[in-house]
């Protein structure tokens, strides 16, 4: 190993994040190719859409002066035929000396192939370096291929008594703008942003990210409705960003009329099986948009749909908004009710760090009772809380 790997993976990491939410269903691979020890040739990171991969954007930048580089990957190389040829063979071709890879891809199109092609063409291969960092930033594609469904952020904006609304449902601003400023960059970051047919409909929210700059990492905007009951006219149907609608797989005649009005405004509408109580299926819910390549999801509420994953186990990370203001107990709760009857089955998040934004305070919490320092750190990176 040498002394200046973690540097250079570290680097492979924070280029690879350039690509969170704009390259699902494939991973936000970051690559980086070295000469002589120190010198950069060539950086790479998955392109919008997936392709071109980080490994063949590195070479093309890099030219010949890959050959003999040591090459800095996050994720092992493809060595299958996908949409591009492997990756494995483009780092073969190019001859480089040396790949430096953190984690092992677990789709088993891949699974270790990568690597082998690599040590058999008379690479030296040095895996693991930066492991629980990749692993936290590659999360949402590593949850998509061990369960089928997307890694869950779950994002709250609340008083400090724990509410969304005063009690007439006004809900604009309870935080301030650094704190939605905050916000509209964790959409960038995600590939779709989920909320409920309550939220839609109290809000009207547009569900876009409004940043100068990022107003083309808009995510795939979702909108839980069993029922059909969001308007035409929503905003969170306007523009050229991608609207899916979520409802009952068993609808109405009135459910048929209402998606085709909805399809025509040019939503897409998706059946979902229901559970008992008739509301939507959370684990069905995150399957069909794993299935449809959702990653990494981001959930703005409202209560019902909030509890609703909270009650399955189905949320990973919570960030957490709170003003500096009390609305009182009539004002509308953060959550609601799911019937949970001992605080031994309360869900336990671990907190991970506190920080100031504006007047506000966000708190970001992972799933669990991870103190592992690797791993925190990296939560905060993803969450750019450094």
């Amino acid at each position: 190993m040498s002394a200046t790997d973690p540097l250079f993976m570290e680097i492979a990491l924070t280029l690879g994040r350039r690509g969170w939410g704009r390259v699902w269903p494939n991973p936000a691979v970051g690559c980086v190719l070295v000469r002589d020890g120190w010198r950069v040739v060539g950086r790479g990171w998955t392109q919008p859409g997936g392709s071109p991969h980080a490994e063949r954007e590195a070479i093309r930048r890099a030219g010949i002066l890959a050959d003999g580089a040591t090459a800095y990957v996050t994720l092992e190389p493809c060595g299958h035929h996908g949409r591009t040829p492997p990756c494995a063979d483009a780092l073969i071709a190019a001859r480089v000396a040396r790949a430096v890879v953190a984690i092992p891809d677990p789709d088993p199109r891949v699974n270790g192939q990568g690597l082998a092609r690599l040590r058999e063409s008379g690479i030296d291969v040095l895996l693991g370096m930066g492991m629980a960092e990749a692993r936290a930033d590659h999360a949402g594609y590593l949850m998509r291929v061990a369960e089928g469904r997307p890694l869950v952020t779950l994002k709250l904006a609340t008083t400090l008594d724990g509410h969304i609304a005063t009690a007439k449902n006004e809900t604009r601003w309870i935080t301030g703008q650094t704190a939605r400023t905050h916000a509209h960059r964790l959409r960038a970051e995600h590939d779709a942003v989920m909320v409920g047919i309550e939220t839609a409909l109290a809000d009207d929210p547009e569900l876009t990210c409004r940043l100068p700059g990022l107003s083309d990492h808009s995510p795939v905007r979702i909108v839980v409705d069993s029922r059909l009951r969001l308007p035409c006219q929503a905003k969170a149907l306007a523009g050229p960003v991608q609207t899916w609608v979520l409802c009952a797989a068993h609808g109405t005649a009135a459910n048929a009329q209402a998606a085709d009005r909805l399809h025509a405004r040019g939503a897409e509408i998706i059946p979902i099986e229901v559970d008992t109580t008739g509301r939507l299926h959370p684990p069905a819910l995150l399957k069909a948009l794993g299935a449809r390549g959702i990653t990494r999801l981001l959930v703005e509420g409202g209560g019902k749909l909030a509890s609703s994953l909270l009650q399955y186990g189905l949320v990973d990370r919570f960030i957490l908004f709170q003003a500096p203001k009390l609305v009182g107990s009539d004002g509308v709760p953060a959550f609601a009710s799911w019937g949970l009857e001992r605080l031994s089955a309360c869900p336990i998040f671990t907190r991970v760090r506190t920080m100031p934004v504006g007047e506000d305070l966000m708190t970001l919490y992972e799933k669990g009772c991870n103190t592992d320092a690797h791993s925190i750190t990296s939560v905060l990176k993803i969450a750019h809380f450094l």
